[in-house]
């Protein structure tokens, strides 16, 4: 971004007026054949990675192989070399070394403008991009690096009822900087709740998001069908936090050290592809905020199990659809209280440990029906007669027969995460009973839609059921 600059007053002297002179002759004086970067002095250059080729170069920036040869003094691709240095025809107005920066957590069209000081038509012409929205956690993007570091790095909110002009007396500015920094097409047209850079030097926080929020992360990315998405925002200030992820509600939930926490399962048939990661806050004293990044799922590659054979009666939709309307309704709610404090304990005795009739995940055909069915849980060997026990402390939820599960007991641990236990041949708690991690809840039998005797095991974040053995592996969160 270019600053205006005071106008200088100052004399030319004749020695000064010859000088010049001389030196607009010299440039019409014919010159020995230069490299492409000394035939052009501004525009885009590429710096060439490892594993680069010629026609990977003008894909990527959308130029013909012609005309990426023809601008580079005819060059031979064949010689091609990690470091050499590419001018990138058909992007007039574009200055500086073009780098490559995978787009992390917390980002968006408009910050990444406003952080690098490109404007967001530059970007999205580099990148290919249609919509602001198609930006994504693990993007590769095509940024244009500049010499100098935009003083303007500090981030800051416009709050409800504040004005742009107020924020600009309250960081040592005017807002006709604040307007030509953050690219606004004018000055009444920043909302309340965006993010804007202001004079100062930027914390290491995530650039869509508020200066006092340092951290924005997330425990994988990309996400898997099956896996607990864990989403931690740290901030220096009371808030409170909300959101979703596709489909699905975030809860937020503080640790008591500054920490934000939102639990969310992925649907094991969840389609792989973006989908949004929205968050809303309002911070103590009023100012609100919102983003929207889109997160990356991929396919848990789950195995088919061979054909089951079971009760037509438990595959019946007037059984099974009131049952899995019960079933979510009572692992929906998203408690206060976290009171589990480490990894999840094996709901069986160790010697069965590690003995598995299914895995959660698989994909399932009842009855020769297609394969549009999944495991929700893990089958553990059980056989009839094995004491069961809580993996974690919780609150007993539900205890009783039904259909297609059996007798079964779930348990709420707090922050909208429960385990379940199914097909037991007896029920040892009751609804509302207090448990601790270890404690007998059941013995193991057949009921329910089984083809033998086993124990199924849950465990439900979100109100989807996720992969039990990563709660076995790992401390969530």
């Amino acid at each position: 971004m270019n600053y205006p600059r005071k106008a200088s007053k100052s004399r030319l002297n004749p020695c000064l007026a010859a000088v010049q002179l001389l030196a607009v002759f010299l440039l019409f004086l014919p010159t020995a054949p230069a490299n492409a970067q000394d035939q052009q002095t501004g525009g885009a250059v590429y710096i060439v990675q490892g594993g680069d080729t010629c026609w990977d170069i003008s894909l990527r920036f959308g130029v013909t192989l012609d005309e990426l040869v023809a601008v580079n003094n005819n060059l031979s691709c064949s010689s091609l070399k990690e470091g050499d240095r590419l001018l990138i025809p058909g992007l007039e107005g574009v200055n500086g070394v073009l780098t490559t920066q995978y787009v992390p957590l917390g980002e968006s069209l408009n910050s990444l403008s406003r952080t690098y000081g490109v404007s967001t038509e530059t970007l999205a012409r580099l990148n290919h991009l249609v919509s602001a929205d198609e930006i994504y956690v693990g993007m590769s993007l095509i940024i244009p690096q500049k010499e100098q570091v935009n003083p303007y790095g500090k981030r800051a909110v416009l709050s409800n009822g504040q004005s742009l002009l107020e924020l600009a007396v309250l960081n040592n500015t005017s807002p006709w900087t604040i307007t030509a920094v953050n690219n606004l097409p004018g000055i009444q047209t920043a909302l309340p709740g965006d993010v804007l850079r202001v004079p100062g030097e930027s914390g290491s926080g995530p650039g869509a998001l508020p200066e006092v929020i340092s951290a924005l992360e997330i425990n994988s990315s990309p996400l898997v069908q099956g896996q607990t998405g864990v989403i931690t925002i740290t901030t220096s200030i009371e808030a409170s936090f909300s959101g979703f992820l596709g489909s699905y509600p975030l809860h937020f939930f503080s640790d008591g050290k500054q920490n934000y926490i939102a639990l969310q399962g992925i649907h094991a048939m969840q389609k792989a592809g973006n989908y949004p990661l929205t968050i809303q806050g309002i911070f103590a004293d009023g100012t609100p905020f919102g983003f929207t990044q889109q997160i990356n799922i991929q396919e848990g590659r789950f195995p088919y199990d061979p054909p089951l054979t079971v009760d037509p009666t438990t595959l019946d939709p007037t059984v099974t659809k009131p049952e899995n309307e019960l079933w979510t309704s009572l692992s929906t709610p998203a408690t206060t209280a976290k009171v589990w404090q480490d990894k999840f304990t094996f709901p069986a005795p160790i010697a069965f440990y590690d003995c598995y009739t299914s895995w959660y995940g698989d994909r399932r055909s009842y009855n020769d029906s297609p394969y549009n069915y999944f495991h929700t849980g893990l089958d553990v060997c059980t056989g009839a007669g094995t004491e069961i026990y809580t993996a974690a402390a919780g609150t007993v939820v539900f205890a009783d027969l039904l259909t297609v599960r059996g007798n079964a007991v779930m348990v709420d641990h707090g922050w909208g995460v429960y385990t379940a236990y199914m097909h037991l041949s007896e029920i040892r708690v009751k609804a509302g009973d207090q448990v601790i991690a270890g404690q007998l809840i059941g013995i193991s039998g057949g009921t329910g839609r089984v083809e033998g005797p086993h124990l199924h095991w849950e465990i439900i974040v979100g109100g989807i059921q996720v992969e039990p053995l990563d709660w076995l592996a790992y401390r969530y969160p």
